[in-house]
């Protein structure tokens, strides 16, 4: 229920993984399949039928005794089958016999796996566009809004909180590509007892129908798959019935589509906690230069707004990296089915999906309802006495004194400024004298100062979320 989980409770992603959801994917991957026999000769279309039909039966299969009874046999899709098989057995005997042929458990469920996948990532790719445009807006209404410019949590030079919004926006984009390339990869799996699809091949020569197969190919076929090997076709035809990618090869134990899908889970959840570790620093009460539109209360103190939001997005950040990492582990998996590094995935992916899902809805809300108080800004750039444009007045003063002098003379005026709170500019004078440039004021005004941050903000918000990524 999420109880635990408030990050991803109520998401669309939370329902699209749920136990349901998977049942659903995986009586999806099972008539796919029986569909994809007969659209290859290899089965007669009343068995798909069926198939189909008993599958949809409402109410007929309870995940939670699939459950239970999937710890016999190490997954659900051997139960599963077995009370499949039986619903088509009154329905059609003869068509019984067609349920899961060929297929093993790592096929459906590797298949229905990818069919969650893609199904859960449709919302989250809508939120990460929703942020995008929110970012969008914010970008360009703050585009020459001034603020400190932070390294090492000290204030370093100007910037304006335009080009922070459009880096943020950046990240989100590259998470959309990623998520979008992946998604449109994630290949449907068959391979049979050990990735040869050696049983479609027995099947069909028992039952002698391969010169079926190559007349049903001839006749409704493009002419380039005419005569094409039974396995390979039957593959073609499944992921066609799936409307997943169709694979080169079975991928067992080359968990490279998992793998993929693992780094761009954890690639976005950094990405969303970048914005969210921004936020939570500039929503400090001492800082005050962002808060959440509507914060979060307490159960002690009446007065606080807590950044909600953000605080959950953060949570998500850190938790995906690790299951990523358990997901990649379990690429070194031996021989053609490997025993437990295929199970170990199950539920770390489905965690890092619903955590990224939760995290993207969150990022929708918080920028959509963003606030940002430029007063605020504009105060902490006056905080340090001008110490937040030295930078500018060495260049100036190199041109005058040399860069090893004006260095000097900066360090010394610096350190007068932090150490006895005189200001920077009397500081200055006092040092330089004569040498003093007579625009000291313009050029220690810190909105003046800001480089090309305008232009680079402009610049970024070229780019749309249907915009290609650049390689990486």
């Amino acid at each position: 229920m999420g109880l635990l989980a408030p990050s991803r409770a109520g998401s669309a992603v939370a329902d699209a993984t749920g136990d349901a959801a998977y049942l659903r994917a995986l009586l999806d991957a099972e008539v796919a399949l029986t569909r994809a026999q007969a659209a290859a000769g290899l089965a007669p279309e009343e068995a798909a039928a069926a198939v189909t039909a008993a599958a949809a039966e409402p109410g007929r299969h309870d995940p939670g005794a699939l459950a239970r009874r999937a710890r016999a046999a190490g997954n659900p899709v051997v139960p599963l089958v077995a009370d499949l098989t039986a619903a088509v057995a009154a329905r059609a005997p003869e068509a019984a016999g067609y349920v899961h042929r060929g297929a093993t458990s790592q096929d459906i469920l590797d298949t229905a796996t990818m069919l969650v996948c893609t199904r859960a990532l449709e919302p989250v790719l809508a939120d990460l566009a929703r942020t995008a445009e929110a970012l969008r807006r914010t970008a360009a209404a703050h585009r020459d809004t001034p603020m400190a410019g932070r390294t090492l949590t000290q204030h370093a030079v100007p910037t304006t909180f335009g080009l922070k919004a459009a880096g943020w926006r950046s990240l989100v984009l590259d998470a959309h590509a990623r998520l979008t390339a992946v998604r449109a990869a994630l290949p449907v799996q068959l391979g049979g007892a050990a990735g040869t699809l050696a049983a479609f091949h027995a099947y069909a020569e028992a039952e002698g129908t391969p010169a079926t197969l190559h007349a049903h190919a001839d006749a409704d076929r493009a002419p380039a798959t005419a005569g094409q090997d039974p396995g390979t076709r039957l593959l073609a035809a499944y992921a066609a019935a799936t409307g997943l990618a169709e694979p080169a090869l079975p991928w067992h134990t080359l968990r490279t589509p998992v793998a993929d899908l693992a780094g761009a889970l954890a690639f976005t959840a950094g990405a969303l906690g970048k914005l969210a570790a921004d936020v939570l620093t500039l929503s400090r009460t001492e800082i005050g230069e962002l808060s959440e539109g509507s914060g979060g209360g307490s159960s002690a103190m009446p007065h606080k707004a807590n950044p909600v939001r953000a605080t959950l997005i953060a949570a998500a950040a850190r938790q995906v990296p690790a299951l990523a990492a358990v997901l990649y582990g379990a690429l070194a998996a031996e021989d053609e089915r490997p025993a437990g590094a295929w199970h170990a995935e199950w539920q770390p992916l489905r965690d890092a999906l619903r955590l990224v899902g939760g995290a993207a809805r969150d990022a929708a809300e918080l920028t959509g309802d963003l606030r940002v108080h430029p007063d605020r800004m504009r105060h902490h750039l006056d905080a340090t006495g001008g110490l937040v444009v030295t930078e500018r007045l060495v260049a100036v003063l190199t041109a005058r004194t040399g860069r090893a002098e004006a260095r000097r003379l900066l360090d010394a005026a610096a350190r007068r400024t932090a150490e006895q709170g005189v200001p920077l500019a009397t500081a200055l004078r006092d040092a330089l004298g004569e040498e003093m440039p007579e625009d000291l004021d313009q050029l220690m005004d810190p909105t003046a100062y800001l480089g090309s941050a305008g232009a680079l903000v402009d610049r970024a918000l070229e780019r749309t979320v249907h915009t290609p990524q650049e390689p990486v």
